[in-house]
C-alpha cells in the first residue's frame, strides 16, 4: 500500500484556469478523511476511499454554484495525478505534489 497521507498542493486545469488547492489525507485502512483548501474555500473529503496506491473522493462546492466533485488520483512517491469530474461540465486533469 502506497503512502498517500500527508498533505498535497495540487492544480487542477478547469475552464475557469489553474485552480489550486491543498488536499490533506488521512488514511484509515481502505478509506480517508481530510480536507481541500483553495481560493474558494475549505471543504471536507467526503466518501475518501484508498485503494493501493489510488485515492477517490468527493467534495461539495459552493462557489461559483454548488456542486459535487468527484475526484480520482494515484499517488506514486511524492506525486499526485489524476481527474476531477464537475458533473456535466466534464473532467479535468489534477496534479500535485507532497509539501514537507
Amino acid at each position: 500500500m502506497a503512502n498517500v497521507d500527508g498533505s498535497w498542493e495540487t492544480v487542477t486545469k478547469s475552464p475557469m484556469g489553474d485552480q489550486t488547492a491543498t488536499l490533506t489525507v488521512n488514511s484509515a485502512g481502505d478509506s480517508f478523511t481530510g480536507t481541500q483548501s483553495g481560493a474558494m474555500g475549505t471543504t471536507e473529503i467526503k466518501n475518501g476511499k484508498v485503494d493501493g496506491d489510488t485515492l477517490s473522493w468527493q467534495i461539495d462546492m459552493t462557489i461559483p454554484m454548488p456542486m459535487t466533485l468527484t475526484c480520482e488520483a494515484t499517488v506514486d512517491g511524492d506525486a499526485i495525478n489524476g481527474t476531477v469530474t464537475a458533473g456535466a461540465f466534464g473532467s479535468f486533469p489534477m496534479s500535485g505534489t507532497r509539501k514537507g
